[in-house]
C-alpha cells in the first residue's frame, strides 16, 4: 500500500516563532519547530520538557475517592486484614500487580495476588476469583487495570464480605461499581489533572497516597519506577503530563539498576549493555511479558516480575520466552488464515472495516491479528474467536475512528465490551454475530472518509543530511522518551542517491543497508530500510530519491553510531 506523505509546512508566524525560540534556547530552528508543535514555546517550558521531575508529579490526592482508598487500605493492614491484589492478564496489568505487591509486602502480615485465567475466565474481575479469594478469608480486593464495569461482580463480592479498591483508567459506564474506592481519573466527577494513567499508574498513584499517608520514604516508590515505563511504553498511552515524567525516570531504572525479573527477560531478549528504550520496550520485553498471558496463565509474569535472584529470573524468563516463541508461530499461523478469508471477500474494495471469525482461533493472539490487519488493510479489524460459549474478539483502528465509541454504539448485541479509542475487547452470543458484522460496518461506513484508509506518513521537517550533526542529535535525545503525543520526529532528506555502496542483507536478502550522500554531504549517511527491497535495483541505478526516517543511535561493540530508520522510499519521478 503506498503511503501519503504530509508535509508540515509552516507559516510566516510559526517561521518566526520558531527563529525566536531557537534563539533563545540555542538550538537549531528545526528542535525548536519541533517544541512548538508539542506546545512548547517558553524556556522554562522546554526546561521541564528536556529534564522531567518527580517534584511535579500531581498530588495524589486529588484523584476522586483517593482518601477513602488510603483510609480502607489502612484500616486493614492495621486491622491484619488478608489482602488480594487483583490484576488483569496482560503487561498493564501484571506490572500493576507486580508493583502494588511489592511496595506494599513490608507492611502486610497477609498479601497474595492473582491473575485471571485468560481462557477460563475472561477480562476482568471473575466470579473465581472472588470465590477463591473468600475460600482464602481475604477481605480487600485491590483490582489493577480492570474492574469499572465490573457491576455485578462487586455485588457478589460484597454478599462473601468482600470489599473491592479499584484501580482502573479504562472508560466507565455511566454507572460506577459500588466499590470501597473507584480510582478512574476517566470518571466524569473526578477532576484529577491528568487522565491518561495506565492501569499501572494508578497503581502507583495509590501507592504514592498510601506512601504519603504513613510517612514512608518515596525512593522505596520510585525504585518500582521501571515497572511503570514498561507499562506505559506496552499499553500504548500518552508520552505527556505525569506519564512522561514516570516513563522518563522509569527508564532510567531500568537502564541503570532493573529488577531481577526485568533484568532476566532484558538478558533473554538481547538488550544487555544496550541503552533501553519505549521503543525496546514496545517490541521486545513487553511482548514476552504478554506471551504468558497469551499462552498459558499471566500469573508466571507476575511470579517474574517478582522474582527474588538472578537464577529464578533466568528460569522464569526462559519459560515466558518459549512463550512467546509459541505465540510468534500461532500469531503467524491465524494472520494467515485471516487473510485468506479476506482474500475471499468479492467486495473488500468496498468494506470500510474487516470482520473476521474462527471459532477455533487461539484467544490469546487475536488482539495481535487485528493489528496485523489494521496495518494491512488500513481499516479497522475485529477478529473474533470462541470461548465458553461466547464469541469474543479484540477490535485496533486506524487514526480517526474512534472504534470504542463503534463498539459502545452496538451494546445492544453484546455481553460485555471495554476499551479505548484505538484498540477494544468485547463479547457477544453467535446469534448476534451477523447483526453485530452489519452494524459495526455500517458505522464505519458513516464514520470513515477515503483519507483514513490510506496509510499517511506526517512529516516533520526537510533535512539535507549535513544538518545531522552531534549538536542535533544531542538536542534530540533531549525530546525523549518519544512515544504517542509525543512520536518520534519522522524527518525527509530529497535528491538523494547510492553512495555505491548500499547491499541488501537479511536471511532473504528483504532489506536494503543503505550508504547514500545528497546535494550537500560528501560522507555518506547510513540507514536501514527494512522489507523494500523492491526499491534496490532503482537505487543502483543511481535514480535520485526522497526518503523520509527517524533518527537512530546504533551501537555496536561499544562503539555509537547515526543510522537512519528508513519510512518510506520514493524516487523523485514519482513524487
Amino acid at each position: 500500500m503506498t503511503n501519503r506523505w504530509n508535509f508540515q509546512n509552516p507559516t510566516d508566524n510559526e517561521l518566526r516563532k520558531r527563529d525566536a525560540l531557537a534563539e533563545k534556547l540555542g538550538v537549531s530552528p528545526v528542535i525548536a519547530s519541533l517544541l512548538e508543535k508539542r506546545g512548547i514555546t517558553e524556556v522554562e517550558e522546554t526546561k521541564r520538557f528536556f529534564h522531567p521531575s518527580l517534584n511535579d508529579l500531581h498530588d495524589p490526592f486529588l484523584m476522586k475517592d483517593m482518601d477513602k482508598a488510603v483510609d480502607r487500605l489502612n484500616r486493614a493492614l492495621g486491622d491484619k486484614e488478608r489482602i488480594l491484589v487483583y490484576g488483569d492478564y496482560d503487561v498493564d496489568g501484571t506490572t500493576a500487580v507486580a508493583l502494588v505487591y511489592k511496595f506494599l509486602r513490608p507492611y502486610a502480615s497477609t498479601l497474595d495476588y492473582y491473575i485471571p485465567d485468560r481462557y477460563d475466565e475472561g477480562y476482568g474481575i471473575s466470579t473465581r476469583g472472588i470465590d477463591t479469594a473468600a475460600a482464602n478469608g481475604v477481605t480487600l480486593i485491590i483490582s489493577l487495570d480492570c474492574g469499572i464495569k465490573a457491576i455485578h461482580k462487586i455485588e457478589y463480592a460484597k454478599t462473601k464480605g468482600i470489599d473491592f479498591i479499584i484501580c482502573d483508567h479504562h472508560m466507565p459506564d455511566d454507572t460506577l461499581p459500588d466499590a470501597v474506592a473507584v480510582l478512574d481519573a476517566k470518571r466524569l466527577d473526578c477532576n484529577y489533572p491528568y487522565n491518561h494513567l495506565s492501569g499501572c499508574g494508578v497503581g502507583f498513584k495509590l501507592m504514592q497516597a498510601f506512601a504519603i499517608s504513613n510517612g514512608c520514604n518515596f525512593r522505596d516508590l520510585e525504585k518500582l519506577l521501571d515497572l511503570v515505563a514498561v507499562s506505559i511504553a506496552s499499553d500504548i498511552v500518552p508520552i505527556t503530563g505525569e506519564n512522561r515524567i514516570l516513563a522518563y525516570y522509569g527508564l532510567k531504572r531500568i537502564n541503570s539498576n532493573p529488577s531481577l525479573g526485568l533484568k532476566g527477560i532484558i538478558d533473554i531478549c538481547g538488550l544487555s549493555g544496550k541503552e533501553i528504550t519505549l521503543s525496546d520496550i514496545v517490541f521486545k520485553i513487553g511482548p514476552r511479558i504478554n506471551a504468558s498471558g497469551r499462552m498459558m496463565n499471566g500469573k508466571e509474569a507476575v511470579d517474574l516480575l517478582l522474582a527474588k535472584d538472578s537464577n529464578e529470573a533466568r528460569i522464569k524468563s526462559e519459560a515466558i520466552n518459549q512463550h512467546n516463541e509459541d505465540r510468534r508461530e500461532l500469531d503467524k499461523k491465524i494472520t494467515d488464515e485471516a487473510n485468506a478469508i479476506i482474500d475471499g471477500y468479492d467486495d473488500l474494495a468496498d468494506r470500510k472495516s474487516i470482520v473476521v471469525f474462527d471459532a477455533d482461533w487461539h484467544k490469546g493472539v487475536i488482539g495481535i491479528v487485528a493489528s496485523r490487519l489494521t496495518e494491512k488493510y488500513y481499516r479497522p479489524a475485529v477478529v473474533l474467536s470462541k470461548s465458553n460459549d461466547l464469541i469474543t474478539g479484540s477490535a485496533r483502528s486506524v487514526t480517526g475512528f474512534d472504534i470504542y465509541k463503534a463498539i459502545e454504539s452496538c451494546r445492544d448485541l453484546l455481553e460485555n465490551f471495554g476499551g479505548h479509542t484505538f484498540a477494544a475487547g468485547l463479547s457477544l452470543k453467535e446469534e448476534n454475530l451477523q447483526a453485530f458484522i452489519n452494524r459495526f460496518e455500517t458505522l464505519a461506513s458513516v464514520d470513515m472518509i477515503p483519507d483514513q484508509m490510506i496509510p499517511q506518513i506526517n512529516i516533520d521537517a526537510i533535512l539535507n543530511f549535513k544538518t545531522i550533526d552531534a549538536k542535533f542529535i544531542a538536542d534530540l535525545k533531549q525530546m525523549s522518551p518519544f512515544g504517542p503525543d509525543n512520536q518520534k520526529p519522522i524527518f525527509c532528506t530529497q535528491h538523494v542517491f547510492d553512495y555505491g555502496t548500499s547491499k541488501l542483507v537479511g536471511r532473504e536478502m528483504e532489506h536494503i543497508k543503505l550508504e547514500m550522500i545528497d546535494s550537500n554531504s560528501h560522507n555518506p549517511m547510513h540507514g536501514i530500510a527494512f522489507g523494500m527491497h523492491k526499491h534496490m535495483a532503482k537505487i543502483k541505478e543511481m535514480e535520485q530519491f526522497s526518503t523520509c526516517y527517524t533518527i537512530e543511535e546504533n551501537t555496536y561493540n561499544g562503539n555509537t553510531s547515526i543510522q537512519l530508520m528508513i519510512k518510506d522510499i520514493k524516487f523523485d519521478d514519482a513524487l
